[in-house]
C-alpha cells in the first residue's frame, strides 16, 4: 500500500501556516483542526490534511477581527460543510460588530476616567494642600 504523502506532519503544517506546533496542537484539541494518526514502527505520528493550512488562516483572520476560538469553533465546521449560509454569516458578523462597538465605548470611558485621574494626581503632586474629592475616585464604567 502506497503512503499518502499529501498529509502534513505537525511541524510542516505549522511552518506552512506560519504558526507554531503548540498552536496547531491547541487548535486540534479544541476541535478546530482534524488529524489522523499513522503508525510507523514504534512511533505514532499525527498527520493533517493540507486543507488545515487554509483553516488556520481563517482562524487567525477571525481572531484578528475579534472572534474567540469558541465562537470560531461554533461556525467553522458548519462553514466547511456548507451549512453556514450568507444570512448566518451576516448575523454573526453584525453581532460581533455590536459587541466590539460596546467594548470601544467602554474603552473610551476608561480613557476619560484615567485622564481625569492623571489630572487629579498631577494637581495633588503640585499642591500638597489639594483635597481629593472621593466621589471622583468612585466613578465607574456604566454597564451597557
Amino acid at each position: 500500500m502506497a503512503l499518502d504523502t499529501s498529509f502534513l506532519l505537525i511541524g510542516e503544517l505549522a511552518a506552512k501556516a506560519n504558526t507554531t506546533k503548540d498552536t496547531v496542537r491547541h487548535y486540534e484539541q479544541l476541535g478546530l483542526l482534524k488529524s489522523r494518526k499513522r503508525q510507523a514502527g514504534s512511533r505514532l505520528y499525527t498527520e493533517f490534511h493540507p486543507e488545515c493550512i487554509e483553516r488556520i488562516e481563517l482562524i487567525k483572520s477571525a481572531q484578528a477581527i475579534g472572534f474567540t476560538l469558541i465562537e470560531i469553533k461554533n461556525s467553522l465546521n458548519d462553514y466547511y460543510d456548507g451549512h453556514l449560509d450568507i444570512d448566518s454569516q451576516l448575523a454573526l458578523t453584525q453581532q460581533k460588530l455590536e459587541q466590539v462597538k460596546k467594548q470601544q465605548a467602554n474603552i473610551s470611558i476608561m480613557i476619560e476616567l484615567l485622564s481625569e485621574r492623571l489630572d487629579i494626581l498631577g494637581q495633588m503632586k503640585a499642591d500638597s494642600d489639594y483635597q481629593l474629592d472621593v466621589e471622583v475616585c468612585k466613578k465607574k464604567i456604566p454597564l451597557k
